[in-house]
């Protein structure tokens, strides 16, 4: 195995269940049942699992939101977005459709389907069409603390060393260990495969960023969610805030499930 410091590739997600805490929902927070857009597709990143979506999960549910989580293989692009496009097809109206980190990409290229009403980048990648993903790192600064080990067979995991100061300094040492020995590689050649669509350019679109993100330079980030013309939340938080913040990023969900809810009227 070789190690790689990330210089134009960097994409990741957790592979870790923790238990957040969330609150029972206010009647105030429970949404409408005239409200069109019940749905939404959470879409997970490189080196993980979909567990790491239980916080905005256990909060959506709680709201009145039917949730379906993606279980990305991470063997290819197009591999993910049959994956995201079978969950998709399981859906029995419109959708919110949410990815966080390389899921970015993953929802570029699927959230042009007719059921996508919206979508939410979690510190996410946002290719045009054309592009690769790892196009989206040229002109930025390396994410030096963020690195790379690459097997003989092009499969990608984050350093076991890097890992807490790389994707997840704010979790605590006993979940990151976990995160970290739980890891499901992706085939790094993934990064380099060009989409041929480019969702946002026809759908809404909203992005959290977290502002101590260690696996992206914010300047890359704010750039991407810019571009889209996404309306941008930023939160303290490092680059695993789908766990650390289900909170601020189910509540950016649910105002892009009630934006997309009054267009439709």
């Amino acid at each position: 195995m070789t190690r790689k410091s990330i210089t134009t590739i960097s994409a990741i997600a957790t592979a870790a269940l923790l238990s957040v805490a969330i609150p029972p929902a206010n009647a105030s927070d429970i949404i409408p049942k005239d409200q069109s857009v019940r749905n939404v597709v959470l879409v997970h990143g490189a080196f993980a699992d979909g567990s790491g979506w239980k916080g905005v999960y256990d909060n959506l549910t709680k709201r009145g939101y039917r949730v379906t989580i993606v279980q990305n293989p991470l063997t290819s692009l197009a591999d993910d977005v049959a994956a995201t496009k079978r969950a998709l097809e399981r859906q029995d109206g419109p959708v919110i459709l949410v990815g966080h980190s390389w899921g970015g990409t993953v929802i570029t290229e699927t959230g042009i389907g007719e059921k996508v009403a919206g979508l939410v980048y979690v510190s996410a990648l946002s290719p045009d069409a054309g592009e690769t993903t790892a196009q989206q790192y040229e002109g930025f600064a390396p994410a030096s603390e963020f690195v790379i080990e690459t097997t003989k067979d092009g499969f990608g995991y984050v350093s076991p060393e890097k890992f807490k100061a790389g994707f997840a300094h704010d979790v605590s040492d006993a979940d990151v260990a976990f995160m970290r020995d739980a890891q499901v590689p992706i085939n790094m050649s993934a990064f380099g495969t060009k989409l041929e669509n480019a969702a946002w350019r026809t759908k809404p679109s909203w992005a959290v960023i977290a502002t101590e993100d260690k696996a992206f330079d914010q300047a890359m980030l704010i750039h991407m969610a810019e571009r889209i013309n996404a309306k941008i939340t930023k939160v303290s938080a490092s680059h695993a805030l789908f766990m650390t913040q289900p909170a601020v990023i189910a509540e950016t969900i649910d105002q892009a499930a009630k934006a997309a809810s009054a267009k439709k009227q």
